[in-house]
C-alpha cells in the first residue's frame, strides 16, 4: 500500500516557490545542478526527506549538524538522473525487485547503448544509485555527503553516524 501511495504521490509531485528557495538556501550552485538533475518526482521525494530529517534531528538530544543533514537529505538520490530512470522507469524497477529480485539482478546493465537496453539499465540504477550517486558528489567536491550516500541503503552498522541514521529513516519514511 506504501508503494501505491508513493506512485501517486511521484505523480503529483510539484516544486513550489517555497520548496525553491529551501533548496537555494540550503545547496549551493553545485548542488542544486546535481539535485535538479533528478526527475521531478525524485526531487519532490528528497524534499520531503530532508524535512522529515529535520524533525527526526528535533527528537534528538543532541542533533547532528542540521545543514549537513539537509544536504545529505537533498542529495541522496542524485544517482538516480532524469536521464537514467524517470517515475515509469522506477515503477518497473520496484516492481521487477518485489517479484523477481534474483532475475532483476541479474538483468542489470549498465550500459545503455540501445533502448532495448534501457530495462536493464534501469536495474543497475536502482541498485546502485548511491554508489553512482556518491561518485557524482565526490566529483562535484561534496565528500562529506558523498560518505554519507553512499551507504544509505545498506543494513545499519555499529559505526554509522548520526546523519546517516537519520537519513535512512527519513528516506524510509518517505
Amino acid at each position: 500500500m506504501n508503494r501505491v501511495k508513493q506512485f501517486f504521490r511521484a505523480m503529483g509531485a510539484r516544486l513550489t516557490e517555497e520548496d525553491l528557495g529551501y533548496i537555494r538556501e540550503h545547496l549551493p550552485p553545485e548542488g542544486q545542478a546535481l539535485f535538479f538533475r533528478m526527475n521531478l518526482a525524485d526531487q519532490y521525494h528528497a524534499l520531503q526527506v530532508a524535512h522529515t530529517a529535520e524533525i527526526l534531528a528535533d527528537q534528538r538530544a543532541e542533533g547532528p549538524d542540521r545543514e549537513f543533514l539537509i544536504r545529505c537529505a537533498l542529495l541522496h538520490d542524485v544517482g538516480r538522473t532524469r536521464e537514467d530512470m524517470g517515475v515509469f522507469g522506477k515503477v518497473f524497477a520496484v516492481l521487477m525487485h518485489s517479484f523477481a529480485p534474483d532475475a532483476s539482478k541479474r538483468w542489470a546493465r549498465k550500459e545503455r547503448r540501445h533502448i532495448y537496453e534501457y530495462p536493464g539499465h534501469v536495474m543497475h540504477v536502482y541498485y546502485h544509485h548511491p554508489a553512482i550517486g556518491a561518485e557524482l558528489l565526490e566529483k562535484a567536491g561534496f565528500m562529506e555527503e558523498a560518505a554519507v550516500v553512499r551507504f544509505h541503503h545498506r543494513s545499519p552498522g555499529p559505526g554509522d553516524s548520526p546523519v546517516l541514521q537519520i537519513l535512512r529513516k527519513a528516506d524510509e519514511m518517505n
